[in-house]
């Protein structure tokens, strides 16, 4: 570790305390990963899907607003929806936990509000398509808003060289977790006569559970991290007024960031591909089925595949980033998702073996990629200000992007062809390939501030 700055008396705990707050802050991957893998990864897509083609008129449109949108089209418009609403909330929520403190109470309020919403998909039935729509927005927003929150407390909870490892770590407990949930989804799913389920009634119990399951576990984290009242270095009217508007807090935040170009240059190259790494996963399913012709229970072994190969993948890039720095690791794996979507393009219909042989490479780059972006960026953030440059940098994580989605969407719209939409993602990958190559992290983490690890 470069020598030159210390961790202020605010952030500093004793090994064993930190090991206790590294452990409850896990669990909250735990809980919430299960919401991403059950219900936006899997279940929801096809079914709000079908909800929608059961509302539609004779030309496949429904109307919500008045607005013609195609069936297949609503899923990807409504989470690219949800951004809005983050884009909203999280800066200023952002803003208040670094002037408060107090991040928990406001990831307790995110995180219920979310689970809720989750838990009140069990309702989505018949031709409730604006509701599916609604709670989607709803439940995407507020984990975006707990997420943000979450990530916060990295820098807090870990010394600089622990953090490839720590946060590595959270995701392969996410992993497991949507493993072991999409398990006994496909139990429930697959057996549903026997239970004495219709199809639709299990799909919506296996929504429902998520939320259910989000709201049990969150309590783990919620009791384990602690508040810290933290100064911010170099910031004039911080004990200004709380209110304001989420757009005023996030162009604060961006000019904030003018200060420290390269780690605006990072979050740039950040929200580019990882913009497409979330609308890949978002939209899967979706391609599954309507293209490749794919049932329900391959779906689901596919992404319980995708699942378990995620912890290898996140230990196993966690690992390459020790011997080659995270910048490297993130690169190559940039390059293996570009090739990901090539195949996904030529991929045939009515063939699962080929399908599981795609989830399986993208569960070997999935968890890696995230979770060392995650600790990357977590060197570059100023002391005292986390949780606000976490807001900018969740506005593109776990699938709540606005831009990849948007043009899935809209490819679909256009051709009618999900081939078409999946294949125009990859400029996404070439483009944050690009953006990241140029960004030099080591005089990043130098110009924030911070200690830069021996290898990054």
């Amino acid at each position: 570790m470069t020598a030159g700055t210390t961790e202020p008396e605010e952030y500093a705990t004793g090994p064993a305390e930190r090991r206790r707050e590294q452990r409850g802050w896990y669990f909250y991957d735990f809980a919430c990963s299960v919401y991403s893998t059950s219900v936006l990864t899997v279940f929801l897509g096809p079914y709000l899907t079908s909800v929608a083609r059961a509302a539609a008129d004779a030309e496949g449109f429904v109307h919500p607003l008045g607005i013609p949108v195609r069936a297949g089209s609503l899923f990807a418009y409504a989470v690219s929806a949800s951004i809005v609403v983050a884009v909203l909330a999280m800066p200023l929520v952002g803003a208040a936990a670094d002037r408060t403190g107090r991040k928990k109470p406001l990831l307790a309020a995110a995180a219920y509000l979310g689970a809720t919403a989750t838990a009140g998909m069990f309702f989505l039935a018949g031709e409730r398509y604006l509701l599916g729509a609604f709670l989607l927005i709803v439940a995407n927003a507020s984990l975006a808003v707990s997420m943000m929150l979450y990530n916060a407390y990295l820098p807090q909870i870990a010394e600089p060289d622990e953090r490839d490892a720590v946060s590595s770590r959270g995701w392969a407990f996410g992993y497991t977790s949507g493993a072991l949930v999409l398990v006994l989804n496909l139990v429930l799913y697959s057996g549903h006569d026997s239970f004495g389920l219709t199809e639709g009634e299990a799909v919506r119990i296996c929504l429902a559970s998520a939320g259910v399951w989000w709201g049990a576990f969150a309590l783990i984290p919620l009791r384990r991290l602690r508040d810290r009242r933290i100064r911010p270095e170099g910031r004039e009217g911080a004990g200004e007024g709380a209110v304001g508007s989420g757009w005023r807090q996030l162009r604060a935040t961006l000019k904030d960031m003018r200060r420290h170009p390269l780690t605006l240059s990072f979050l740039l190259a950040y929200l580019v591909y990882n913009d497409g790494v979330q609308t890949v996963i978002s939209q899967a399913s979706l391609y599954g089925s309507e293209e490749l012709g794919l049932d329900q229970t391959t779906l689901i072994t596919a992404v319980l595949l995708v699942q378990v190969l995620a912890v290898a993948g996140a230990l196993g890039m966690g690992r390459l980033a020790r011997s080659y720095g995270a910048k490297r690791t993130i690169l190559g794996s940039l390059a293996v998702w570009t090739l990901i979507l090539a195949a996904a393009y030529f991929l045939p219909a009515d063939a699962p073996v080929f399908f599981y042989s795609l989830a399986a490479a993208i569960g070997l780059v999935l968890g890696g990629s995230q979770a060392l972006s995650r600790s990357l960026f977590s060197h570059l953030v100023p002391r005292g200000k986390e949780a606000e440059y976490f807001s900018a940098y969740e506005m593109s994580d776990r699938g709540l992007s606005w831009l990849g989605p948007l043009v899935f969407g809209l490819a679909y719209q256009l051709t009618g062809s999900y081939r078409d939409a999946i294949i125009s993602l990859v400029i996404f990958f070439v483009v944050g390939f690009a953006l990241l190559a140029r960004v030099p992290v080591r005089r990043a983490v130098e110009a924030a501030g911070n200690a830069v690890p021996d290898r990054i």
